[in-house]
C-alpha cells in the first residue's frame, strides 16, 4: 500500500503538470478545484475542533473523528497532490531562469 501511495504521489501530480502545459483550461480548473478544497477542508477541520471546544470533549478520539469524515480526507488528498502539482510545475517553470546571483 506504502509503494502504491507513493507511486500515486509522483504519477497524478506529474500527469497534472503534463496536462496543465499542454492545454491552458487544465490549469484553471485545477485551481479552482484546489481552492474550493482548501475552503471545504479548512471549514471541516475549523468546524470539528470549535464543536469539540463547546463541547469541552477533548479526548483523543473525539478530535481524531474528523479522519473519519471521508470529505475531509478527499479534500486533504486533493491538496496535497494539488501542492505537489505546484511545485513540480514551478520548478518545470523556473529550469531555465538564469540565477539572480549572476
Amino acid at each position: 500500500m506504502t509503494i502504491f501511495m507513493l507511486a500515486t504521489t509522483i504519477v497524478i501530480p506529474s500527469l497534472m503538470v503534463y496536462l496543465q502545459l499542454k492545454w491552458a483550461i487544465f490549469r484553471l480548473l485545477f485551481n479552482i478545484v484546489g481552492i474550493i478544497a482548501a475552503i471545504l477542508f479548512s471549514t471541516i477541520a475549523a468546524t470539528s475542533i470549535t464543536h469539540i471546544i463547546l463541547e469541552d470533549a477533548v479526548f483523543m478520539t473525539t478530535i481524531h473523528a474528523v479522519f473519519l469524515n471521508p470529505l475531509f480526507l478527499l479534500t486533504g488528498a486533493y491538496l496535497g497532490l494539488y501542492l505537489i502539482n505546484r511545485i513540480i510545475d514551478w520548478t518545470v517553470r523556473e529550469k531555465g531562469k538564469p540565477s539572480s546571483l549572476q
